[in-house]
């Protein structure tokens, strides 16, 4: 993230970039992660959230990043339902206090998700859009955005950018089952994916036996009955992995690539850098990146977006979609960058996020005394341990939380000692 004036940290993960605003549910609950956004933040900044912060948790970032709590303004925001951000703002009558924290500071919006409905904001409050020279760029690469966070226009790319995908195609919800029946022909499973859908929401796999003697395919309401979808050949995978990547003005590079965890397709964790079992994609992913980033900036786009691919059992990765936004790994990766900058080690920390449930509701102090009690709190002397970057759940069991070693063999170890430490039933991966 290059540093400029003051960012208004703005965690808008109720967009429609992702997923259709319909599917409220999923957003809201996805809002949820929004604390870890306050990694982000710098003097003068101010932080715009759709959910309430715990105090404790503030006072431990800010601890941890050096930032005195006085230096920062939080806007948080009422729940309004399933609107964008900016729409809740405005119903809450906050808009005003957020043009008084940032006029005349030459302050600029940091959005997870660059939409129609941020862009508008920024104008509506007298703010730039990070990283872009004016809001019209901004506004030109909204259609990028909305484009390339869609399974289809990213398929379509990938073809035209010579990336290695699965045999698939693109297809109208009405035409979805003939498109699967087509391809059992040739496969014994496939995977239906709605055009606008993150986190595996709305996934199927589908196998010849689920199809069999005439039986429907029964898809999620998700994209509408006239929505886009993709079908494609369910690999046999052996790894999932993602490169995230940054697009400037200068060309695009790779920031860091790791391995995800997953659960029928949907991202549960993920370590970084790539485990040794699928490091030998590494080349293949920044090469795909690249290719993707370059195509982004001829459409207008500049900041953050990563791309997803899976490894098969014979250790062959295939592009399977890109993210054009700032992903469940931007914010972690940013942070830990900014508290290993004065770390004692010579290379690059390894480190990676993971969720566990507790056997019982823990607040966040209480948690934290537990994780200072093992020893595992982070030590930014030596660049290593444990932080809760994502604030306590609301239900007080299901922690999200990094680990920061030294070295990728340390990470296990330390997962397993906060399972310990907080007394999880199991670290589910």
């Amino acid at each position: 993230m290059t540093e400029t004036g003051p960012f208004v940290v703005f965690a808008n993960f109720l967009s429609d970039l992702a997923v259709n605003l319909d599917e409220g549910q999923i957003l809201a609950h996805w809002s949820q992660q929004a604390p870890r956004k306050a990694w982000l933040l710098r003097p003068g900044d101010v932080f715009i959230t759709p959910v309430p912060l715990n105090s404790e948790f503030l006072r431990y970032v800010y601890e941890l990043t050096g930032v005195p709590e006085a230096t920062v303004a939080v806007v948080e925001v009422p729940p309004a339902g399933s609107v964008p951000l900016a729409r809740a703002v405005r119903e809450a009558g906050l808009t005003g206090r957020v043009r008084d924290l940032v006029a005349d500071r030459g302050a600029a919006l940091l959005p997870t998700a660059l939409d129609a409905s941020a862009v508008a904001f920024a104008r509506d409050t007298g703010l730039g859009v990070h990283p872009y020279a004016t809001v019209e760029a901004a506004e030109t690469a909204v259609t990028a955005t909305m484009e390339f966070n869609t399974k289809s226009g990213f398929r379509r790319a990938a073809e035209r950018l010579g990336l290695r995908v699965p045999v698939g195609r693109i297809c109208h919800r009405s035409d979805v089952e003939g498109a699967a029946r087509d391809l059992l022909r040739d496969f014994q499973r496939v995977v239906v994916k709605p055009d606008r859908s993150a986190g595996g929401h709305g996934m199927l796999f589908v196998s010849r036996e689920d199809l069999g003697g005439g039986a429907p395919l029964r898809l999620d309401t998700v994209g509408g009955p006239d929505g886009l979808w993709v079908v494609e050949e369910c690999l046999d995978v052996a790894a999932s992995v993602s490169v995230q990547l940054e697009v400037s003005p200068c060309g695009s590079h790779a920031l860091f690539s790791g391995a995800m965890r997953t659960v029928r397709g949907s991202f549960t964790g993920y370590v970084s850098p790539l485990p040794p079992s699928c490091a030998h994609v590494a080349d293949d992913l920044e090469a795909w990146g690249e290719a993707l980033g370059g195509h982004l900036a001829a459409h207008g786009y500049a900041g953050p977006f990563g791309l997803d691919a899976l490894v098969d059992s014979d250790g062959v990765a295939y592009a399977s979609e890109s993210n054009v936004r700032r992903t469940a790994t931007t914010t972690p990766h940013a942070m830990v960058t900014r508290l290993t900058g004065r770390a004692s080690g010579a290379h690059p920390p390894a480190w990676s996020v993971a969720k566990g449930w507790a056997g019982q509701p823990l607040g966040f102090e209480e948690a934290l005394s537990r994780l200072r009690a093992s020893g595992l709190t982070f030590d930014p002397v030596q660049g290593e341990g444990v932080v809760l970057y994502a604030d306590a759940p609301p239900d007080g069991r299901s922690w999200r939380y990094a680990v920061i070693a030294q070295s990728a063999r340390d990470l296990e170890e330390w997962e397993t000692a906060v399972g310990n430490a907080l007394d999880f039933e199991g670290i589910r991966h």
